[in-house]
């Protein structure tokens, strides 16, 4: 049986309390194979709606403005702290920062990028659980060409 080379490792993070256990995993499997992490973080752009028909450019709206600017934020905070559980088990970690559906831009990233496996939680920032997986996870599950590692998170959001 030949081993398994992961050296492109996704490591989806959405900056929740429990995302650093599904950090944890993406460092042990980069750790095993000798591979590089890639955290990346998706500012989601799901909540732009046009209105009849229009685009709605977020510049023109303080508000969105102000909300986007604080995702950001909060993206960088959590690719960061990725990249700072890596280092201290001596890992390279690429921090990335994505805009979009999340899914959509997981997908496209992973594939684009060649990566040779995504590792992700089961549940966001929302706590919803669509009886086994958050929204994101399933369509992941489902629609990417990449494998995708699920882990299952266990900790209260």
């Amino acid at each position: 049986m030949e081993a398994i080379n992961f050296k492109k490792i996704m490591v989806a993070t959405d900056g929740s309390a429990c995302s650093g256990l599904v950090a944890e995993k993406g460092i042990e499997l980069a750790r095993l194979s000798g591979g590089k992490i890639y955290a990346v973080y998706v500012v989601s752009t799901d909540y732009l709606v046009p209105i009849n028909g229009d685009s709605f450019p977020m510049s023109l709206d303080p508000y969105w403005e102000s909300i986007h600017e604080a995702w950001e934020k909060q993206g960088h905070e959590a690719v960061n702290s990725v990249k700072s559980l890596g280092e201290k088990k001596g890992i390279n970690v690429e921090p990335v920062l994505l805009e979009g559906n999340p899914s959509e831009e997981l997908i496209r990233y992973a594939e684009e990028e060649k990566m040779d496996i995504i590792v992700m939680g089961t549940l966001g920032k929302t706590g919803l659980d669509k009886l086994l997986l958050g929204s994101v996870a399933e369509k992941m599950v489902r629609h990417s060409k990449v494998p995708v590692m699920v882990v299952r998170d266990n900790c209260k959001l």
